[in-house]
């Protein structure tokens, strides 16, 4: 099972079962022990990533309400450090965000030089939120999806990375995890009970997804549809990823422009 959509695919969820593991032959108890050499790698690989200062890598965490996405950020970057590394995420835009085009206050939060950048949701929100609630026509959807195409294009020229995942949990295990929240008196305060009205458009929001993915998977920009159901899994293949993108760009610390063995410190 390959995890990266590949370009002019017709998405299918239901096809693909958010129970698991591909390429992954263990339980939780294993995984762990991989995932804490993989935070290792991410944590080394970006700070040479900082001291570089060449590079850009843009990460997009997108899926269903409890998919986990908060989840990827704390255990997957983990041993980051905070320095060239920023979160960013995209609520209801506000009145000076909506007198702009929709990509406009997502292009000054995307990575410079050396800055590893992640989306906690993104600006895929506008093609996937407001279409299931019938605020756009089809038409302007088709034309936000080729927006996104152009922009992320643009982004990719300009020497970013991209890496998009697509969280993916079945409504079971979205019911399961809401449970656990309620009873969580840590948790609590994230549930919405108008979430719940979100939750019965599921079968929209599941197409909308099938929609967004299918159009907006390029070479430039993939997507990668991460099984989610098992934490342990979906944090264990983020991790593999994003360590094989970052060996690949095969950076290096920068050299010294003196000889360190002439310098005295008295």
């Amino acid at each position: 099972m390959s995890l990266k959509v590949k370009p002019q695919t017709k998405v299918n969820l239901e096809k693909l079962d958010p129970n698991a593991t591909p390429d992954f032959d263990g339980g939780k108890k294993k995984s762990q022990k991989e995932l804490a050499k993989l935070t290792a790698q991410i944590g080394a690989l970006q700070a040479c990533l900082y001291a570089e200062d060449k590079h850009k890598i843009l990460i997009v965490l997108q899926g269903m309400d409890t998919s986990g996405k908060d989840g990827v950020i704390r255990h997957v970057f983990s041993g980051v450090n905070p320095q060239g590394v920023q979160v960013s995420n995209f609520k209801v835009p506000t009145a000076v965000e909506r007198s702009h085009d929709f990509l406009w206050r997502v292009h000054q939060k995307v990575p410079g030089k050396g800055e590893l950048v992640i989306f906690n949701r993104s600006h895929y929100e506008d093609v996937l939120v407001v279409p299931v609630h019938g605020l756009i026509t089809k038409k302007e959807c088709r034309r936000r999806y080729a927006a996104i195409n152009n922009f992320e294009a643009i982004l990719a020229a300009s020497g970013v990375t991209i890496l998009k995942f697509f969280l993916h949990i079945d409504p079971e295990e979205q019911k399961q995890r809401l449970l656990e929240r309620l009873q969580d008196p840590t948790a609590v305060w994230k549930f919405n009970p108008d979430d719940l009205k979100e939750r019965e458009l599921w079968p929209k929001y599941t197409q909308a997804y099938e929609d967004a993915i299918s159009a907006t998977s390029t070479s430039a920009a993939p997507w990668h549809i991460i099984p989610a159901n098992h934490k342990w899994y979906r944090n264990l293949a983020i991790a593999r990823i994003v360590v094989k993108t970052l060996e690949d760009l095969k950076m290096r610390y920068p050299t010294p422009t003196f000889d360190p063995q002439s310098i005295i410190i008295p």
